[in-house]
């Protein structure tokens, strides 16, 4: 436990650090503006921050957006496609969707453009017996083409290689002879499973950003080494777990969504130890606002998730829903006179106006300094002093104007607007899959997520709020309290009666087996390995699948009709023992536990004897009554297991938490804040 261990996450605007050094002095924190152009200067000025010598760490865990921005952007590297003769505008043809339903309007760019999608003479059946022999000379061609165009990554894509990778095997081997560098993506080896156009789209994702991502981490770590790092970077994924740099840059599709990921395991842990399993988490960050349901401590983790229209990635991630509303999301009036805030983003440069950076389009951040519910005085990021009248005069130059409105209202209407569209983000992740938000506890994180988080409480008609000590901070806890996690999968495609059930537990155990050795190869202390087996089935007949846990290292056919007959019922109510069952596909989670981190660590380790001397000022407050005297609190200051009523404003180093009038506020052992909002 004397071990010295960072977590680090690159966020839009921000990135946040937390070094826990339990021999000297516990928690060091350092939040510093995210440097876009090379995100690796944020991290290196973090460490800075915190007056520690990268010589005297031992475990640096790191979450990046490298490679989720690099595809939301479409700022990939160049790369081409192998595949089998007749197939090479599956990527395109897809599922024969439209961007928008209604209308021929809309969009659509493949990941890899069709000139660099070529085709070679080779077929697999669906059973995996051959049906035309691979053409070797065409492979070799077929990638000298390829770097003739400037491609920099291949991806070998062959029909049917899920249940015999031959061709695709031999097909790597012989383009790695050719090819300058190791960017060499063999499908089956990034997704093990049937439906090629899935299994297409998420290996050409890999291929067009490993690159993006391996040249990122390897500046990251030759910096950190000449400053004395000596242990290898873990990395998070999207799944909630983490990888080993060298592991996770050969497969680095599963670093996608891995920011929002570990905030969701963060607060997984906090909300956990605080005794609320059932909780939403609202992350409100500076360019987006994440929101994600967890049940029973466990978080959703989902295969079957897309990113955007056409791009579904079919690796394990966390199931997040992202809308464009984050602090630094401009507000504007559109041509119908509406309105709208985002998704356009003013990121980290030229930021919010209030940041003094070059910025001149109103923000939510600006929207709430307006209304007195944050103090100029303690922003983070700002370059040069902005008055609070510059602000004021931009919103209503921007948005007053063309609503008829001073410019307070229209930070009041920025707000009102911004919390509509959180809530809506909420209700999809809540309602829409049948869980009403009442029985839920709403976990607010994120530099700006406290700011809103009782507002949309009360839209919701959610009970409780729950601020963990750093919310602002909660990204990089969660690369602190994530364990090591590596996924595997494999289609089987049989109707259930027909699986062999030594087949079945071959596959299992081969998946434990091969986790194990990649646990052992990363050498990382972990204190136990855990594995959890999952199978997606479905009717015989029907397209889409449900996920089924597996319960036992070993289980029987009769389990898994069993398990499946009574997720069914839960889902839609309806039984169906008239129709045979099918196993699409086995999935295994294996993962290596880390030592547990203190949450408690995080709390203040200087309360003041009462709520009144954590008291800082008065000052005049906007909410929904007109303006109110508000006393502000250093909530570093708090007392643990205090108690008050708001209204009130709560300041820490990493966000602010703003408590509405009639609001009860309780601060728990491990200096959480619990909201509890006013007629729920």
């Amino acid at each position: 436990m004397g071990s010295v261990i960072v977590g680090c996450d690159v966020g839009g605007t921000f990135t946040d650090l937390i070094l826990h050094d339990p021999a000297n002095g516990g928690l060091k924190l350092a939040k510093v503006p995210t440097t876009t152009a090379n995100q690796a200067h944020g991290v290196l000025a973090a460490l800075e921050k915190t007056g520690k010598s990268a010589n005297g760490i031992d475990l640096f865990i790191h979450g990046t957006t490298a490679t989720t921005n690099a595809l939301l952007e479409r700022k990939l590297a160049k790369c081409g496609l192998i595949t089998t003769r007749g197939f090479r505008d599956v990527l395109e043809l897809g599922r024969r969707t439209r961007p928008n339903p209604y209308g021929l309007i809309g969009t659509f760019l493949p990941v890899i453009p069709r000139d660099l999608r070529l085709e070679v003479t080779e077929r697999m059946d669906a059973e995996g017996a051959v049906v035309q022999p691979i053409s070797e000379d065409e492979v070799r061609q077929a990638a000298r083409d390829l770097l003739d165009r400037g491609a920099e990554a291949v991806v070998i894509h062959f029909l049917h290689s899920y249940v015999n990778p031959a061709h695709e095997l031999r097909a790597a081997e012989l383009v790695r002879e050719i090819w300058p560098n190791e960017y060499v993506s063999a499908g089956h080896q990034i997704i093990g499973e049937c439906r090629e156009y899935e299994r297409g789209v998420t290996a050409a994702v890999n291929g067009s950003v490993q690159p993006i991502l391996h040249r990122y981490l390897n500046k990251l770590e030759t910096e950190l080494k000449a400053r004395g790092l000596k242990q290898e970077l873990l990395v998070m994924q999207g799944n909630g777990g983490t990888a080993s740099s060298s592991i996770v840059t050969h497969a680095a599709v599963h670093t996608v969504m891995s920011g929002p990921a570990s905030g969701v395991i963060a607060a997984a842990n906090t909300a956990s130890a605080a005794g609320f399993p059932n909780v939403i988490t609202y992350d409100m960050g500076g360019t987006s606002t994440d929101v994600a349901l967890i049940q029973d401590g466990v978080p959703l983790v989902s295969s079957e998730l897309e990113i955007e229209y056409a791009m579904p990635i079919h690796v394990p991630m966390v199931d997040v829903h992202t809308v464009g509303a984050g602090g630094g999301s401009i507000a504007h009036v559109n041509e119908a006179g509406l309105l709208q805030i985002g998704p356009k983003s003013a990121g980290a440069i030229p930021g919010p106006i209030c940041f003094g950076r070059g910025g001149t389009e109103p923000t939510i951040t600006d929207a709430n300094l307006v209304l007195g519910r944050l103090n100029p005085n303690r922003l983070l990021g700002v370059e040069n002093t902005t008055t609070l009248e510059t602000v004021e005069q931009a919103l209503q130059r921007h948005v007053g104007n063309a609503l008829e409105l001073s410019g307070a209202q229209a930070a009041e209407a920025v707000i009102r607007v911004a919390n509509d569209k959180m809530a809506g983000a909420i209700r999809l992740v809540s309602l829409s899959r049948g869980h009403d938000p009442r029985d839920f506890v709403l976990l607010a994180f994120g530099g700006a997520g406290p700011l809103h988080a009782a507002a949309l409480a009360r839209e919701l008609g959610i009970p409780k709020v729950l601020i963990p000590a750093r919310p602002g901070l909660t990204n990089a806890l969660g690369c602190l309290v994530a364990d090591l996690r590596h996924d595997f999968v494999r289609t089987i495609n049989k109707p259930l009666p027909l699986v062999d059930q030594a087949d079945l537990h071959a596959v299992l155990e081969a998946h434990v087996r091969e986790g194990r050795e990649i646990l052992e190869r990363e050498n990382i202390e972990i204190d136990t390995v855990k594995v959890f087996h999952t199978a997606d089935m479905q009717f015989q007949g029907q397209t889409h699948i449900l996920n089924v846990a597996i319960t036992g290292g070993a289980p029987k056919i009769e389990d898994l009709h069993q398990a499946f007959a009574e997720a069914y019922w839960n889902r839609f109510r309806v039984a169906l023992p008239e129709i045979k069952p099918v196993l699409a596909n086995l999935h295994t989670a294996v993962i290596g536990r880390r030592k547990p981190f203190p949450i408690d660590a995080l709390r203040s380790k200087e309360p003041a004897a009462s709520v009144d001397m954590a008291r800082i000022e008065v000052r005049q407050v906007w909410f929904e009554d007109g303006w109110l005297a508000t006393p502000v609190f250093d909530r570093d200051r708090l007392p643990l297991r205090s108690a008050f009523l708001g209204p009130a404003i709560l300041e820490q180093l990493d966000a602010t938490t703003v408590v509405h009038p009639g609001d009860r506020v309780e601060v728990d052992g491990f200096g959480n804040v619990i909201i509890h909002v006013e007629g729920h």
